[in-house]
């Protein structure tokens, strides 16, 4: 296993090892960036633990380098942090750690690099390098964490029940490490996250979600949020994505398993697209059948109206796991509320007048739409992918086309409530409102073409039908 840094990184270590060795502290490069180097990962993270004052440390790397960084201090916790290039590089005194069982923020004591070590998460992010004149680059590795590398495990360095309940956020970490590496949580670390999967109630949702979003931005979700069903965690943070989980049989008739069904899809869609809110609307796109599941004699298993009510759920759940409540959550009630329209679009005899309104109702997210649905489709039949697939690709067809004829995308009417009262000379009121919505449908059913001179005209004439006269100066 080879330690891979940069000609620029060598040159950083340079400068912090002289420095710290001007003030007699024995300082390392810990944790994450040592992990990283030594799977061939990139990372812009450097931990710097010394023995001594982190802060001072800081203060002083930064004085020897050019151009002079900005540091900034965090007295409060011990630790100095410093941009330089493309590295942040955090420095931090050697610590021992001592918890309350109701509260994840430790006591802290001064200690020895040993001591640093026993205080961390894993045996992977444990790894020290030596920046010391007299072992220079010499790896110092006292729980197997090189070992648990090679064998793409996680485990904690002390007993597992300890560490996490310590600090219960290092059970969603866990996860959260094995999603992104790919990596297996040792058996008795696994098990003791179930027993003591409680735990995670004395974290802050802001924590948790952070973790979450990371587990969501990996290559292959799945991995996660399976772990977190099967630890428990999920039933907890997560209650309504876990009750997904499960199929019901009537009549010797079942359903799929809606919690699987949405791991494929967040699964599919991360081939396609980076973006975090995409990822979490495939997350919550089926997230209200549980709630909408009926039976019938005739049909089986049905979830009428699921796209609607997931869009009603969408800010309950964002403002209960700290998610923004802004453009993002909006973004993704939108998608949940019209990610069945594209299937009813696929059906024979569509009318122009539905994929107008498709266009209307999407806007610029239209395009994100599509390829949710398309990441909706995980038959495991190749012939019906392959049906559905092209079905998706008329669609997209009669989108673009309407659109060039139309230009609906993010459309407004022609005729604003503005003009409509200056027009009949009339105040604010429902009769606006009924104007402006009838011009707005007769566009969209194609009644009237999309500009000024036929919308103005339908609008006089919706007028002297609703009484309204216009006053001639």
């Amino acid at each position: 296993m080879i330690f891979d840094i940069q000609k620029h990184e060598r040159a950083i270590f340079k400068i912090i090892k002289e420095t710290a060795n001007s003030l007699g502290f024995p300082t390392y490069v810990v944790g994450g960036y040592v992990r990283d180097r030594l799977l061939g990962r990139p990372s812009k993270d450097m931990d710097i633990v010394c023995v001594g004052s982190g802060i001072k440390l800081a203060e002083a790397v930064a004085a020897n380098l050019r151009p002079r960084p900005r540091v900034a201090v965090y007295r409060r916790f011990g630790t100095a942090m410093l941009k330089h290039r493309d590295l942040e590089i955090e420095f931090v005194g050697a610590r021992r750690e001592s918890y309350r069982h109701d509260s994840r923020k430790p006591t802290v004591e001064e200690g020895t690099l040993e001591d640093d070590q026993n205080r961390r998460d894993f045996t992977i992010n444990a790894l020290a390098v030596s920046l010391n004149e007299a072992n220079f680059g010499e790896i110092i590795d006292p729980f197997g964490g090189i070992y648990h590398l090679e064998q793409k495990l996680i485990k904690t360095p002390l007993e597992p029940g300890k560490t996490f309940s310590d600090d219960p956020l290092r059970m969603m970490r866990a996860i959260r490490f094995a999603t992104q590496l790919n990596f297996t949580i040792a058996p008795l670390t696994l098990e003791t996250i179930k027993k003591i999967n409680k735990r995670i109630n004395i974290v802050s949702f802001e924590r948790i979600t952070i973790e979450l979003n990371k587990i969501l931005a990996s290559d292959r979700p799945s991995i996660g949020f399976k772990l977190l069903f099967d630890t428990g965690l999920l039933h907890i943070i997560f209650p309504e994505m876990a009750a997904l989980h499960g199929v019901d049989y009537k009549n010797g008739k079942g359903h799929k398993d809606n919690f699987y069904h949405t791991l494929e899809v967040v699964d599919n869609l991360c081939k396609k697209t980076d973006d975090l809110w995409l990822r979490w609307a495939a997350v919550m796109h089926d997230i209200a059948k549980p709630p909408t599941k009926r039976f019938d004699d005739t049909h089986g298993w049905t979830f009428h109206g699921h796209e609607a009510l997931g869009a009603a759920m969408t800010p309950r759940i964002f403002r209960k796991l700290k998610l923004p409540l802004d453009q993002k959550m909006k973004y993704v009630q939108k998608l949940v509320r019209l990610h069945l329209r594209p299937i009813s679009l696929t059906k024979e005899n569509i009318t122009d007048s539905a994929i107008r309104r498709l266009l209307f109702e999407a806007g610029d997210d239209i395009d994100d739409l599509m390829l949710l649905c398309e990441a909706d489709i995980t038959s495991k039949n190749p012939k019906k992918v392959k049906r559905y697939l092209q079905n998706y690709e008329l669609v997209r067809e009669r989108l673009k086309i309407v659109e060039e004829k139309d230009h609906l995308r993010n459309w407004q009417p022609p005729i604003t409530g503005e003009y409509i009262m200056n027009t009949f000379k009339i105040r604010p009121s429902r009769t606006v409102g009924i104007i402006k919505n009838a011009i707005r449908e007769a566009i969209l059913d194609g009644d009237i073409e999309n500009n000024f001179d036929a919308a103005n005209e339908f609008m006089l004439a919706k007028g002297k039908e609703l009484g309204l006269e216009i006053e001639h100066s």
